[in-house]
């Protein structure tokens, strides 16, 4: 019998190491990370703070560059890429949810999750920015900008934009950490939906021991280092 299901790495470290200097002394945050996301999985990255989480999702998405080490997604090794080839592959296959929302200040809620599908040319971005917004209860709250919405409900505007494109791929930083507990639970399941309906492979970055259970794997950081 043929399988016709192939499973495929969306996103890999190879190696992966970052260092800072502080002052005469190297900082060491991540030490050789070798890990292997297939398209489709949904994955959390657990740890105590300080960790090195939030600085492995950053590398993975190509917004940091390592001190040693490879990143590929889909593939393609983006350090050997500049910046501006570096950003079109975001755009074409990456969501990011960050913690501090990064949401544009002169932009109302529609406006920003509408961008990523207007810089990629798409043609449809103020209905599918429509659906996402009513999907994550924001709805009524289209026209206002960033300063009039509360920080849960950035939160998922900033949701909302990360699936705007249909990724291939969304990576999370704390997808729940402003949002009350009934909010949270609907965003979780929301993105569970989206993993499931359009096979997009989730990596979140979470303190939440509801959110890690419901991963298919979990990856857990301890002194910038995969324990086992």
């Amino acid at each position: 019998m043929t399988d016709n299901l192939v499973v495929r790495p969306i996103v890999q470290a190879i190696g992966l190491t970052k260092q800072v200097s502080t002052g005469d002394e190297q900082l060491t945050i991540l030490e050789n990370i070798n890990l292997e996301v297939n398209a489709g999985d949904s994955v959390a990255i657990i740890g105590a703070s300080g960790s090195g989480k939030s600085t492995l999702l950053g590398l993975l998405a190509g917004l940091d560059t390592p001190s040693e080490g490879k990143v590929h997604l889909d593939g393609e090794d983006i350090f050997l890429l500049d910046e501006d080839a570096r950003a079109a592959l975001r755009g074409r296959m990456l969501g990011f949810v960050f913690q501090s929302f990064q949401l544009l200040p002169a932009l109302t809620a529609i406006e920003n999750v509408m961008l990523p599908l207007e810089l990629i040319g798409a043609g449809n971005a103020n209905a599918a920015a429509l659906e996402l917004l009513e999907r994550v209860g924001l709805g009524m709250r289209l026209k206002h900008y960033p300063r009039q919405l509360s920080g849960g409900e950035q939160q998922r505007v900033a949701i909302a934009r990360a699936f705007v494109t249909q990724p291939q791929l969304v990576l999370a930083d704390e997808p729940t950490g402003n949002l009350d507990s009934a909010t949270g639970a609907q965003i979780i399941e929301l993105m569970f939906e989206l993993n499931r309906e359009r096979g997009t492979t989730l990596v979140l970055v979470t303190h939440d021991e509801a959110i890690s259970s419901r991963c298919a794997w979990r990856i857990r950081l301890a002194g910038g280092k995969i324990a086992d």
